[in-house]
């Protein structure tokens, strides 16, 4: 018997149930379970996450915030033609910028440490444009804040992520954690509805 499905908490959280099978060879009257790949369940649930509207406007208003590119090493300035902190190769993550010490790179600011934990959970090796959306999905879940992102619980979601981005304010009213340039409320949130994200 084979069974495959996605299914939907109350809370919109997916929940995906892939191809589990129970086998009983002729030669062994024993049923047999075949496990099922935990990592491409967990990366199958972060595509889910990313088709949600209020996820992908979050993803949208901290990449603004970060003022980063897909592109970038740490040290990349946005609009500079000819940066030499900007990669072309995806393959692996870019490692250092320019102090030779920073790793934190692409459009969320992931560093090596980062994305071999993170991307690892879901068994991916590259570093592509779509694989740092999925990383910093994964990073919400590692932070307990999926929920409250899409539910559109903007300040819970930016209390629980602000430890994790600098740039983020940990709320209405509210600075950054560190001592470090971070956006107001008021603009991440107007740049996350302006991109489709609801605030309850």
């Amino acid at each position: 018997m084979t069974d495959t499905a996605t299914l939907t908490s109350e809370s919109g959280t997916p929940l995906i149930k892939v191809a589990e099978k129970t086998t009983t060879p002729s030669a062994d009257n024993k049923a047999k379970v075949i496990k099922v790949d935990k990592k491409a369940v967990r990366k199958a649930q972060n595509e889910a996450y990313l088709a949600n509207s209020n996820v992908a406007a979050f993803l949208k208003a901290i990449a603004q915030a970060e003022g980063g590119g897909y592109d970038f090493m740490y040290g990349a300035i946005k609009g500079k033609k000819n940066d030499k902190w900007r990669f072309s190769d995806y393959s692996k993550h870019p490692g250092p910028g320019y102090d030779g010490k920073t790793s934190a790179a692409g459009m969320y600011q992931i560093n090596l440490v980062t994305w071999r934990d993170m991307g690892g959970r879901m068994g991916l090796t590259d570093f592509s444009p779509h694989t740092q959306d999925l990383i910093a999905v994964e990073i919400f879940r590692a932070q307990k804040a999926i929920e409250a992102i899409v539910d559109g619980d903007l300040e819970t979601a930016l209390s629980r992520c602000s430890g994790r981005w600098a740039a983020l304010p940990q709320g209405k009213g509210k600075p950054g954690r560190y001592k470090q340039p971070y956006a107001k409320y008021e603009d991440f949130a107007g740049y996350y509805t302006s991109n489709g994200g609801t605030i309850k």
